[in-house]
């Protein structure tokens, strides 16, 4: 059986966390983005790219997994049909979390959680990019080691 995690939960009981948790997957996934407290966003990103892994798979048993922690049926499918197949080459690192400024009425620190939908660059890209920056610095050194034996 499932133990809840030990520590401060986020509403009072283990149940209303989890519905807490679900329901803020559920905005996420619908608005791509949400604006929620800073112990919130920590607590719903491994949750909600669990979910998104699962999207990736497309099988029946992953949509009724899904179903069963997300009970929305439009979140669901925008899951399955819209936002998996954007995540097709990212291996994890589906969401970003920006920290705000703080909450205006008690101060609680804010941030700001999302899912990057940016295509994932390509290895050789990469280390072409690499490859071209480290060509740059080695001949910015150069230069300055020129200029200093002029003076």
């Amino acid at each position: 059986m499932p133990r809840p995690t030990k520590g401060r939960r986020l509403g009072g009981s283990a149940q209303h966390e989890r519905h807490m948790l679900a329901n803020l997957a559920t905005q996420l996934i619908v608005h791509e983005s949400i604006t929620t407290t800073e112990a919130r966003a920590r607590r719903l990103r491994p949750y909600v790219e669990k979910l998104i892994t699962k999207g990736k798979r497309g099988d029946l048993h992953a949509r009724r997994t899904v179903m069963r922690k997300v009970t929305d049926k439009y979140a669901v499918y925008r899951l399955f049909e819209e936002l998996a197949p954007q995540f097709e080459g990212r291996n994890g690192g589906y969401t970003r979390i920006i920290k705000t400024l703080p909450r205006k009425g008690d101060n609680a620190p804010m941030a700001v959680i999302s899912l990057v939908l940016e295509p994932v660059a390509k290895k050789e890209v990469v280390a072409d990019a690499v490859a071209t920056a480290k060509r740059a610095a080695q001949e910015a050194i150069e230069a300055s080691a020129d200029s200093a034996d002029e003076v």
